[in-house]
């Protein structure tokens, strides 16, 4: 199902979260940002047209501002969140460009999907760059958005950008392989789960199988922000593909029908 999803759809939002773009030293991972720019780049070319909703600012941030690593004041963070975003964007920049691309930035609140003006400034926007060719970057506005920070709800901007857009498809890339029977880290028998058309029972079977795990030292979101982000989307007709991010040429091989990942459907 994966591959006709990707085949089929013309307009496609992809999430990354900071775990998946963070490398082994926890800072940004510029490897996997050129090689995805590359495989985006590919599918530009095949006529498609490519959104990204980037986390990643507090990591970025602390490869400028290493000192504030231990800090946990409300405050730093979002400062640390302001010098990362500039940092973030360089590495989105830096992997696009050897591709012919330009990159564009979007810092957006929950305070601008709930204003009627704002939302068709935002729309008419995203509208304008993709049909330039150019890769709007889309983040939170960690710098005044308090609950971002708390509670890391990239997912749900993710999903709140796809509708607003009326996206084709919405590529959730996290680091994990999808959505489990089980928790896969407590369970070594844990099977992935390739299609989901019921959400709701997708939920309780999470909720039972204690496979709602935490999002690990830097991202702020779990399986069950994605499951509120499949829900949101697939109510719109938006279908939504999770997979781990970090895989070697992840958005290829799904695109091929070799890479694992979740489809939610309705």
């Amino acid at each position: 199902m994966i591959p006709q999803l990707i085949e089929k759809a013309r307009k496609i939002v992809i999430k990354f979260g900071s775990n998946t773009l963070a490398g082994v030293n926890g800072r940004i991972n510029d490897a996997l940002l050129a090689e995805f720019a590359e495989q985006a780049a590919a599918l530009i070319k095949q006529g498609k047209q490519i959104v990204i909703v980037s986390s990643g600012a507090q990591v970025a941030g602390l490869s400028a501002m290493d000192r504030w690593e231990r800090k946990r004041d409300l405050h730093y963070r979002q400062a640390l969140c302001a010098v990362g975003q500039v940092k973030l964007m360089h590495a989105w920049e830096r992997a696009f460009s050897p591709q012919g691309i330009q990159i564009a930035q979007i810092l957006l609140t929950r305070d601008d999907f709930a204003d009627n003006t704002r939302t068709l400034n935002m729309r008419n926007t995203l509208f304008t760059l993709v049909d330039e060719g150019i890769v709007p970057i889309i983040n939170e506005n960690d710098t005044v958005s308090v609950e971002e920070i708390k509670i890391g709800d990239n997912d749900t901007l993710a999903a709140q950008s796809a509708i607003l857009w009326s996206a084709d498809l919405l590529v959730m890339f996290s680091d994990i392989d999808g959505l489990y029977d089980r928790n896969p880290k407590q369970y070594s028998d844990a099977k992935l789960v390739s299609e989901v058309r019921d959400i709701a029972a997708a939920r309780q079977s999470v909720s039972t199988a204690g496979n709602d795990g935490g999002a690990g030292e830097f991202g702020t979101g779990g399986i069950v922000t994605k499951l509120d982000a499949a829900e949101q989307v697939v109510s719109y007709g938006i279908p939504m593909i999770l997979a781990h991010g970090g895989r070697k040429r992840a958005l290829e091989t799904l695109a091929a029908g070799t890479g694992q990942g979740t489809a939610f459907l309705a």
